[in-house]
């Protein structure tokens, strides 16, 4: 298991541990997961994709610590342009 510390968001803001992929696995050359793209059986276009998880990573995780629902990256309404003056 190769662990690292991540911010997550749903379904409340908190960090958490998690596994990531094996960087040089054959299959999923280190993304993860494969994706399959599928069409429309009766007009050949693209009708959306599938996403599957390579054996080499498990979706393991475990919250660490939740983080306050006060403490944002971002303030409320963004950034200013403006000078501080």
């Amino acid at each position: 298991m190769r662990l690292r510390i991540r911010v997550s968001g749903c379904p409340r803001r908190a960090l958490i541990l998690t596994d990531t992929p094996r960087p040089n696995c054959p299959d999923c050359s280190g993304e993860g997961g494969i994706e399959s793209l599928y069409g429309d059986p009766e007009t050949g276009e693209y009708a959306g994709s599938e996403w599957d998880p390579c054996p080499c990573w498990t979706l393991w995780r475990m919250t660490v610590l939740p983080l306050p629902r006060w403490l944002r990256r971002t303030p409320p309404g963004g950034y200013s342009d403006e000078p501080p003056f």
